[in-house]
């Protein structure tokens, strides 16, 4: 008896080693989760910090998010209902620049739509003018949905085309809002010489391989400006 108590009294010590572990893991995991929620980078390291507001006609209130810290916010144009209504992207552009922000606009690439009715869409709701933040294009879908099936090549020759086409509209080179999937299948950063915006959570990305002009530093920053969260931004110096 005496020696079985003891031979079990280690493993007792390692269980509860071990279930201590797990809680201070559950403890960290929480309190970071918590601390996301409104965490950006220091403002003296990042001195130019704002945010891409989500899709959508949720109220949006633009002068709380300049008052938080915001000097910039990117609004997301999509294709389809919604972008000319009340509250969708005409009003949100114009309650953006009310607001005193700069105003840049981010287009989603979608590779199973050709270049011009992208463009189109871009053409017909952001109107030409210099104070504008230079276009974004977001990169994150890639074609593997697409039907009927769009070749990577494909997808390459039209991505360059829309480029061209809202180059040409804005006047002035785009912003590519990279993903690590799109930039892992098509190699984007090292084919095309123009600007990147890279995420990754608290972490400064790397996954590009050069140096990138934007950060999304916080996917999900909860702030008073939005009932949604807002994406956090913030600009290399």
């Amino acid at each position: 008896m005496a020696r079985g108590s003891k031979r079990r009294a280690p493993r007792r010590w390692l269980l509860r080693l071990a279930a201590l572990v797990v809680l201070f893991g559950l403890a960290f995991a929480a309190w970071l989760w918590w601390d996301m929620r409104s965490w950006r980078p220091d403002p003296e390291l990042y001195p130019e910090q704002g945010a891409l507001v989500p899709a959508g006609t949720a109220p949006v209130r633009f002068e709380t998010l300049k008052a938080i810290g915001a000097r910039f916010v990117y609004l997301p144009l999509a294709a389809g209902a919604g972008a000319d209504a009340p509250g969708g992207f005409a009003d949100r552009f114009a309650q953006a620049r009310k607001a005193g922000l700069k105003v840049g606009v981010v287009l989603p690439f979608d590779p199973c739509l050709g270049a011009d009715a992208q463009s189109g869409v871009f053409a017909q709701m952001v109107p030409r003018d210099a104070s504008l933040l230079p276009p974004a294009i977001a990169l994150g879908t890639l074609a593997d949905a697409c039907d009927p099936k769009v070749s990577d090549a494909a997808t390459e020759s039209e991505l360059m085309t829309l480029i061209n086409q809202v180059e040409l509209h804005a006047g002035k080179p785009v912003i590519l809002k990279l993903s690590p999937a799109f930039e892992a299948r098509h190699r984007t950063a090292t084919a095309l010489a123009r600007d990147l915006w890279l995420a990754r959570d608290r972490a400064r990305p790397d996954y590009a391989g050069r140096p990138w002009l934007l950060w999304s530093a916080n996917s999900a920053r909860v702030t008073e400006a939005s009932e949604e969260p807002v994406e956090w931004v913030v600009v290399q110096k």
